[in-house]
């Protein structure tokens, strides 16, 4: 065989140099290639998860609703509904009129400045709210059964059952909003004033707690009993008893029509409210002269206080509920 000259031998040890370094840089550009596309694929797998966790099924009075994100602007039907919301730090963009000091509650007209009133709690202004092209409304079902579909239609609905459950209401807003750590904290905040009235209560009056209590409205034909309800959820919850003389502790109010039915009012005290107005006055006037009047427990013990009817009844929200319990400990003479 013949012998290869030293300028030949040269060149295929070159030659071999190179071939070996290009086939190096290929296979570490085909590594680099499959690690990049392996990176653009795990973020788009993380985009996809990011997306679906974004999209939320809330279970609620009328169905299940579809959520996508946070909502940022948010229509409320009821008054709980707009206390709930304010208490959580958020504007909605539109809100129902109340029911007194109008068009809201005094106590939220700072935070509530120049919010687009869309009609009554009872009959919502479809177009007003259309107008606003809010991302989610708060409904209530015994409010607005009847137009739940045609709300749905403008935006994602949901629905608590009621209008007097602030705890509920405070719930499914905090799912429906993507801020169930905020409504957390506020219902904490709530239960520790609970325990904190309960332990000075019960140091206060020592065996005569827990008290029986009526909740009174008088009315221009009538007076009631609300034995339920918002007020009497929370006062139960405190550790209040009903009213002596009530067996069916399950109605929410209980009508009375004449006098003779004041003993059904009777307890150890007494939270009343009514309407500033002259017939409801003359109401409140004949029935608190009658007799029986006079032989309830909680008038004899000059326990018998007259509230704020929006903290006690109207408002329905965690901030009137804070301001309701306020007055307790007030009436009370118990460190707040």
């Amino acid at each position: 065989m013949p012998k290869l000259s030293l300028q030949k031998k040269n060149f295929f040890v070159l030659f071999t140099l190179l071939l070996t370094f290009a086939l190096l840089l290929v296979g570490c550009g085909e590594k680099t290639s499959n690690s990049s596309s392996s990176q653009e694929n795990d973020k788009a797998e993380e985009s996809n998860t990011e997306s679906e966790s974004s999209s939320r099924e809330i279970t609620h009075a009328m169905g299940t609703t579809t959520i996508e994100g946070t909502p940022t602007k948010i229509v409320t039907l009821y008054q709980g509904a707009t206390d709930v919301a304010v208490a959580m730090g958020i504007k909605p963009v539109g809100v129902v009129e109340s029911w007194a000091e109008a068009p809201v509650y005094n106590y939220m007209k700072n935070e509530l400045d120049g919010v687009a009133i869309v009609g009554q709690e009872t009959q919502p202004n479809l177009e007003e709210i259309a107008k606003l092209k809010p991302d989610l409304i708060i409904a209530s079902k015994v409010r607005h059964e009847e137009i739940y579909d045609q709300l749905s239609q403008i935006a994602p609905t949901v629905a608590h059952e009621t209008v007097f459950d602030f705890k509920g209401t405070a719930e499914m807003m905090g799912q429906a909003m993507n801020q169930e750590d905020k409504v957390n904290e506020l219902l904490g905040d709530w239960d520790t004033r609970v325990a904190d009235f309960q332990a000075k209560i019960k140091e206060k009056l020592g065996d005569k707690w827990p008290f029986h209590v009526s909740v009174v409205n008088f009315r221009a034909d009538h007076a009631r009993i609300y034995v339920t309800g918002y007020a009497g959820s929370i006062l139960s919850e405190l550790g209040f008893q009903g009213p002596k003389n009530l067996t069916d502790d399950s109605l929410e109010i209980v009508k009375l029509t004449d006098k003779e039915s004041i003993t059904q009012m009777n307890a150890d005290v007494i939270y009343m409210f009514m309407e500033n107005d002259e017939t409801v006055k003359k109401t409140y006037e004949d029935w608190t002269n009658h007799p029986l009047w006079k032989e309830l427990d909680a008038v004899k013990a000059n326990q018998v206080y007259q509230v704020d009817e929006i903290n006690w009844n109207l408002a329905g929200g965690i901030t009137s509920a804070n301001l309701m319990l306020d007055d307790i400990y007030d009436k009370f003479e118990l460190e707040k």
